[in-house]
């Protein structure tokens, strides 16, 4: 019985090391890639600290949790659409000047992320004749 524990243990412990995800990262501002775990988070709502984040709690999370924020990532004109939708649907007022700055946060730390799924093309390929005998 202590053989299958001691067994079972260590599958359980070989299974965490093969399933550990990489550190995720994000690309930030122009094109530059953050680890997002080296970020500092607020503590209420979980979001990237910045100089804008007061707005942002002020303006999003003042209706809706923070984990719909979290939970997506858009674009600039994403977000905007966004906006416009709970305008349309859920009266969110007109955000007027500080429009922009809630925009400039969620571009920049809740864009879709980069990812590569192919590598770029092969260039000046050299092609050569096979020789057969």
């Amino acid at each position: 019985m202590k053989i299958l524990l001691v067994l079972v243990a260590a599958l359980g412990m070989v299974s965490n090391i093969f399933t550990q995800k990489p550190e995720s990262t994000n690309s930030v501002g122009s094109g530059l890639v953050v680890a997002m775990d080296t970020l500092k988070r607020d503590t209420q709502t979980g979001l990237i600290e910045d100089e804008n984040l007061y707005m942002v709690k002020a303006q999003c999370t003042s209706c809706h949790s923070s984990k719909l924020i979290l939970q997506n990532r858009f674009t600039r004109d994403g977000w905007k659409q966004k906006i416009r939708w709970m305008q349309a649907n859920h009266n969110l007022w007109n955000l007027g000047d500080t429009e922009k700055q809630v925009l400039d946060y969620l571009e920049k730390y809740y864009a879709p992320t980069a990812a590569v799924a192919r590598r770029a093309p092969l260039k000046d390929i050299k092609w050569y004749k096979l020789e057969q005998k």
